[in-house]
């Protein structure tokens, strides 16, 4: 590992040796990928260095130890313990950060949220989800945008769909796909019995036209009158689009841009995504028992979590793991299991690569 870690170390080194050239430096777009880069490197790097600084200590430690000086090979047992500490989590740090990235971390999401069981109730279970991540989405300074919705008529949604655009929005929000579990006393309940509903989450990467290609004769597009709120030009022109892809059958449907090209180019967008999630779906059933089991795979069959009203608590069941602060939590305060989940997967990811 060390002979690895001295050759990022290198690299690292060079291209800060490129960035300070003039002829790089005055090209945006060269330069721009050189920082990316070193971005990249530079917490293996930083890591790295101060594993080799550790080391170097206690290795001069222990020399002391083998000294004609009785007191000072005993100071140097004393440092001898916490050094080695440190450097075990040194270790684990390094080869956790040299893990493999997940290549879509860093990309835009769409989310996709519909009403399950339960009928009225399961659609405003919907939409306080949608709530909740756009609220989530403003905690972090991403910039969200509705696709298309379905509004059931007394303020739920039996779907609504939405971008998400900010750094790190898919390494976030890629924990909450699955079958979201709600247990409340509806308005509607004269007797006060609390009903169960779901909803479904499913988040998807944005993906780039170059990644996907969809030739023209595998989608059948149908254009026709939107149903929703959008004003005169909306509700009287054929501006809704709904395509469907002939191999898989899938359709997706796109109403609430002002033009029919715009629903076009948003309902591609969509397509383009479920396409990809679809393949990368048959890549990973494909992997080690390992990688299947691990935290948040997204699964939409998953219950991942239950939002329990009269206790005021949200159980997420993949961590098995509960908190009593059902309000804040519909507010998008969810850092504290997205953190959770995402260092079990971690864990996961090193001790499968260690094995």
């Amino acid at each position: 590992m060390e002979e690895k870690l001295a050759s990022i170390e290198a690299r690292y080194n060079e291209l800060i040796a490129q960035m300070a050239q003039p002829e790089i430096a005055s090209d945006y777009s060269r330069y721009s990928e050189l920082v990316r880069q070193q971005n990249e490197m530079e917490p293996v790097v930083m890591a790295y260095r101060e594993w080799l600084k550790i080391k170097h200590e206690l290795e001069g430690a222990k020399a002391l130890t083998d000294g004609d000086d009785p007191e000072m090979a005993e100071m140097a047992r004393e440092e001898m313990a916490p050094l080695a500490d440190k450097l075990v989590e040194l270790d684990k740090k390094i080869k956790t950060l040299l893990l493999p990235k997940d290549p879509n971390d860093e990309r835009d999401v769409i989310v996709e949220v519909r009403a399950g069981a339960g009928g009225d109730e399961a659609g405003l279970f919907a939409a306080d989800l949608f709530r909740m991540y756009m609220r989530y989405a403003e905690e972090h300074h991403w910039k969200a945008e509705i696709i298309d919705e379905n509004e059931t008529g007394i303020g739920g949604y039996k779907e609504v769909i939405f971008n998400v655009r900010g750094k790190g929005a898919y390494s976030r929000l890629k924990y909450e796909s699955g079958v979201h579990r709600v247990q409340r006393v509806p308005s509607t309940e004269s007797s006060g019995r609390i009903h169960t509903s779901t909803a479904t989450v499913a988040v998807l990467p944005q993906v780039d036209d170059v990644e996907i290609n969809i030739p023209a004769g595998d989608v059948e597009t149908e254009v026709y009158k939107s149903q929703g709120a959008g004003g005169q030009n909306v509700q009287k022109n054929s501006t809704a689009v709904r395509l469907r892809h002939i191999p898989t059958g899938i359709v997706v449907q796109c109403q609430d841009e002002r033009s029919q090209l715009q629903n076009r180019i948003r309902a591609m967008s969509i397509l383009k995504a479920r396409l990809y999630a679809l393949e990368q779906g048959k890549q990973d059933s494909q992997q080690s028992e390992a990688r299947r089991d691990q935290v948040g795979t997204g699964e939409r069959s998953e219950k991942i979590r239950t939002y329990n009203f009269p206790q005021n608590r949200v159980t997420d069941h993949r961590l098995e793991m509960s908190l009593y602060r059902l309000e804040s939590i519909l507010h998008g305060d969810l850092d504290e299991f997205i953190d959770e989940l995402g260092g079990r997967d971690q864990a996961a990811k090193l001790q499968a690569a260690m094995a």
